[in-house]
């Protein structure tokens, strides 16, 4: 989902703070008289957009006199490990960024302060709710990215095949990857990795769950779970390359688009900047969903510590940051992902560029999402999930087999 880029420290505010060393906490100031010093850590400016963070610390403090924002900014690398060893000692920042996915821990395990008062309306809905936890709002959304099915007009025009729309299946997806396939010129006509990542998603277009209500137990290997994982792994050799054909190394499925050979490509906005100079036309769309539509959502959060003794004016910081026009702009203008404001209007710098022309598909997706399924042993569950499928792919297995097995090794690590 992310551009993260792994680098030195970067230190910013309008203090004179200083570092040990990379990954090293900043020198905690005592706060001057009448003002609130607010400690911030985050991964996300690291190695590029520190200048970015700091305009908008300034614009912050400018708004707010009595408030000091100290920030420390943490490799992503080191991050979570950093950030747990703060919170269990009792150390951590006032305010602090997570993604989705460390969000659900921290809320569960009481960390995390409750936000008051804070206005949902300034927000995509969906954005806004990946940060509620049993009904109480312990977030704010701060950025996000999301996966659109991208296509090449080009290949769709030589086919005589209409262009997706909206309102496309899976069906009309695979009808139309049909005729655009042609192996002989070596051209594809449908690209989705027979991963963890797209399965749980396909799982969600076809109206299945991947874990129960309180995630204790797998309910993925379903009716509609073998459905999704059969739409996802009957495109190999098909409509789609196998890793014979050298799926699923690096930049495979990038090149392959750029070069002309493959006619549509579920992958993620991020890679918008990598296709402006393709030899050809290319746009975007939703992707498609079976019974439902469901967009896969890649979002990271700013949560207020329930330890911190500035929890109020850690709360204003956090907003600021989430959806000041301060911070939309420094986004939109260095492309530092994008923020998660409703009001489209503000988005007007994004949605004016000329390639993708269909860039509304970024915020359509936002309609009707999913977000990844998370458990404590995170990374194992999404590694044998992805084998069992890449088993299945290979023809090691039946998938339903391969899908009851992956099923049985996630209920065990949810046992442990």
């Amino acid at each position: 989902m992310r551009l993260l880029k792994f680098g030195a420290i970067g230190v910013t505010a309008a203090l004179a703070l200083t570092a040990c060393g990379q990954g090293s906490a900043t020198k905690e100031v005592a706060a001057p008289e009448g003002k609130s010093v607010v400690r911030y850590m985050n991964f996300s400016s690291n190695d590029g957009h520190e200048k970015d963070l700091t305009a908008i610390v300034n614009a912050f403090q400018t708004a707010n006199p009595n408030i000091t924002v100290q920030v420390e900014t943490v490799p992503y690398a080191n991050y979570f490990t950093k950030l747990q060893t703060a919170v269990a000692g009792g150390t951590a920042a006032d305010a602090f960024e997570l993604n989705y996915e460390n969000f659900v821990t921290y809320a569960k395990n009481g960390s995390l302060a409750e936000l008051e008062d804070v206005d949902s309306a300034a927000y995509k809905k969906s954005l806004y709710d990946a940060f509620t936890s049993d009904g109480k709002q312990y977030g704010v959304p701060e950025s996000f990215s999301n996966v659109v099915l991208f296509y090449n007009k080009a290949l769709f025009k030589k086919a005589g095949v209409a262009e997706p729309t909206a309102e496309w299946t899976w069906k009309d997806e695979q009808a139309a990857a049909a005729k655009l396939t042609d192996k002989g010129a070596k051209v594809w006509g449908d690209y989705q990795p027979v991963s963890y990542n797209e399965f749980y998603k396909v799982l969600a277009q076809n109206g299945g769950e991947f874990l129960n209500a309180d995630r204790t137990e797998a309910t993925f290997n379903s009716p509609q779970g073998v459905e999704a994982a059969k739409f996802l792994i009957d495109k190999v050799g098909k409509t789609m390359p196998t890793e014979a054909d050298g799926a699923g190394t690096p930049d495979f499925d990038s090149k392959l688009f750029k070069s002309g050979k493959l006619a549509m490509w579920h992958t993620g906005i991020w890679m918008f900047a990598g296709m402006a100079d393709a030899p050809f036309d290319w746009d975007v769309a939703v992707e498609p969903g079976n019974t439902q539509k469901a967009s896969a959502m890649f979002v990271n959060g700013l949560v207020v510590s329930a330890a911190s003794k500035n929890a109020e004016a850690a709360q204003k910081w956090v907003t600021f940051l989430a959806s000041s026009d301060e911070t939309t702009k420094t986004r939109l203008a260095t492309s530092w992902e994008l923020p998660p404001v409703a009001d489209e209007a503000k988005l007007a710098p994004y949605l004016d560029q000329p390639k993708p022309a269909n860039r509304e598909a970024v915020f359509a997706a936002l309609e009707e999402t999913v977000l990844p399924p998370v458990i404590e042993r995170q990374q194992e569950m999404q590694d044998l999930v992805t084998t069992e499928l890449t088993s299945a792919a290979a023809g090691r297995k039946p998938v339903e087999k391969a899908l009851a097995d992956a099923q049985t090794k996630v209920n065990g690590l949810l046992k442990k």
